[in-house]
């Protein structure tokens, strides 16, 4: 499961792993909220046994704070660290971190000789194809990380530039596995079971991170999973998702209080309910609810709409 910005809390990982990701991670923690000691930046760091392994991804642009924030990071519960550098947020860019690595290649180098040194559990990086859409930084820097030591990389197969629009260029992907000797992991424009299975026959990556077609859709590892075995990638029915939906607020409830998960679970149940018959109709009545009860109903009141309706899927 990928890094995802105001997405990838507790719950959410929690989530992920039941329904068959090998893998989470948290959202992009910053470094020198870390070292400042900053209550927030620590919360994104809070994990329990039933997500391990956790992969931590830190952000910054100094490699003396990366180093002590890597520290904090594995001393904190870090089975994996990552690196951002590819992040395409303008507010992470303009210090220097994320996405702007790439265009700072000894800067990139001294960041992961000084945290490699220091990091006593598998390193990663995350990386995107370059800074604009025609530049290939990354051919250059995954060799960088691999000579630092790293022991995997990520590649995002979209540009800093291009942030979330047009495709993903899954031949870069390829081209960086084969110059590496260390397993490379292949992320953008998952947004179906079969493609997972189509990067890693194309490119020939070691594994696939999963960003945003997982969220409402925690079934999507699961249906991989099954069509790399195999077997048939099954869609939840309404009985799986109103589950799955409960399971969310439960865990949202117990990690925040009932009310400030209402909330959460008001933008989440627009992922959770895309393109169901109806949606559009319930993602407008629960706008402004704010208690749970209320939420709940209006949930129970659309599924028995869809249930009446036959529509299983």
């Amino acid at each position: 499961m990928a890094p995802l910005a105001g997405i990838s809390d507790l719950a959410f990982r929690i989530l992920a792993r039941r329904h068959g990701a090998a893998m989470v991670t948290s959202e992009m923690v910053s470094a020198h909220g870390l070292i400042q000691g900053q209550k927030k930046t620590f919360s994104y760091m809070r994990t329990l046994d039933e997500e391990a392994p956790l992969a931590v991804q830190i952000f910054g642009a100094d490699p003396a704070v990366m180093e002590e924030a890597a520290r904090i990071a594995v001393g904190s519960g870090a089975a994996v660290l990552d690196i951002n550098a590819g992040c395409p947020v303008r507010k992470v860019v303009k210090t220097g971190a994320g996405g702007a690595l790439l265009k700072e290649p000894a800067l990139f180098e001294r960041i992961l000789a000084r945290v490699r040194r220091c990091c006593p559990v598998p390193l990663t990086v995350k990386m995107r194809t370059g800074w604009s859409h025609r530049s290939r930084e990354v051919l250059d820097l995954a060799r960088i990380a691999e000579g630092c030591g790293v022991d995997a990389v990520t590649v995002h197969g979209r540009s800093v530039s291009q942030g979330f629009c047009g495709n993903a260029d899954w031949d870069v992907i390829g081209e960086v596995k084969a110059r590496l000797h260390i397993p490379v992991i292949g992320n953008g424009d998952i947004t179906e079971p079969i493609h997972a299975i189509a990067m890693m026959e194309k490119t020939g990556c070691d594994g696939v991170m999963i960003g945003r077609a997982a969220i409402g859709n925690p079934w999507i590892f699961g249906q991989v999973r099954a069509l790399g075995a195999g077997l048939a990638a099954t869609a939840p029915g309404l009985d799986e998702r109103r589950e799955a939906i409960l399971t969310h607020f439960e865990l949202l409830s117990k990690l925040e209080g009932g009310t400030r998960a209402a909330r959460r679970m008001r933008g989440l149940l627009l992922w959770y309910t895309k393109s169901l018959p109806f949606s559009s109709r319930f993602r407008g009545a629960i706008t402004s609810i704010t208690d749970t009860s209320s939420l709940m109903d209006a949930l129970d009141l659309f599924l028995d709409k869809l249930t009446a309706a036959g529509a299983a899927h």
